[in-house]
């Protein structure tokens, strides 16, 4: 099946300022992707910005697709101004996805800022299995997805920098000190995360000293998507690999920051 085809914008709203939910509807009938995916998407037809940006799947609704974005440079501003109809150029679904793992009884979610996206996605897939998600923010204006998380009967552990919402501090505290107060049976307990490089970062280290596996989507700057520039790479304890082609899932215990 054709991963480069044309999408309609079916709606670019903003949800908060400078935070939008774009919905994609393609032009022909592609593979349903899975949370973890990606997709390359052209922000105008021109040469300038020449190159297509990479975004998390989040939602797919009934043949159409969600992108959550934040409005950071030029390519997102002028994302930011497409309207209903316009028609955009795009290469996907790409990359591997979350696995869920059958001897994992209890189910951790992590989200740091815009990564609460993909892990969306993955609570969506999950939410009869009640996974704990933990999720970090800078401030309480830069939630989202909080009344769609209370939807499927998910009320998430929140931290934010400035404590405006839930605990003040860094996600990957708040979730130590829970940890600290419930034994859970870590042999059978896994995490799911997606989030800046120092929340995975830290996250890694916690995990190391108790022994608990789980697997973290990468943020990264892209170039092709494909895998074919190596504009991508990450240092694994297996070699270099590409967060577009090998990833963006890996199993977090393999990075070396």
């Amino acid at each position: 099946m054709n991963k480069l085809f044309k999408a309609t914008v079916v709606e670019n709203r903003q949800l908060i300022k400078n935070h939008y939910l774009l919905t994609l509807h393609p032009s022909e009938k592609i593979k349903q992707p899975k949370p973890g995916n990606f997709f390359m998407l052209s922000v105008d037809s021109g040469l300038d910005p020449l190159l297509k940006r990479p975004f998390s799947v989040h939602r797919w609704i009934n043949g159409n697709f969600q992108v959550l974005y934040r409005i950071v440079g030029k390519g997102t501003r002028i994302l930011g101004e497409k309207k209903r109809d316009d028609v955009l150029e795009v290469i996907g679904p790409l990359g591997n996805s979350f696995s869920i793992k059958k001897s994992y009884d209890t189910i951790i979610l992590i989200a740091g800022g815009l990564g609460v996206a993909p892990v969306y996605a993955l609570a969506e897939k999950i939410s009869k299995k009640n996974p704990l998600l933990f999720y970090g923010v800078r401030t309480k204006n830069e939630a989202l997805c909080l009344d769609e998380l209370a939807s499927l009967g998910i009320q998430p552990f929140i931290a934010s920098d400035d404590g405006s919402l839930g605990k003040k501090g860094n996600v990957i505290t708040l979730l130590k000190n829970y940890l600290s107060r419930n034994q859970l049976p870590l042999s059978h307990t896994g995490f799911y995360a997606c989030g800046p490089e120092p929340m995975l970062k830290a996250l890694s280290e916690v995990s190391g000293k108790i022994g608990m596996k789980g697997y973290a989507a990468l943020e990264q700057n892209m170039a092709c998507g494909i895998g074919t520039c190596l504009g991508c790479v990450v240092k694994t304890r297996s070699g270099y690999k590409r967060v577009c082609k090998e990833g963006p899932v890996f199993p977090l215990e393999e990075i070396i920051w």
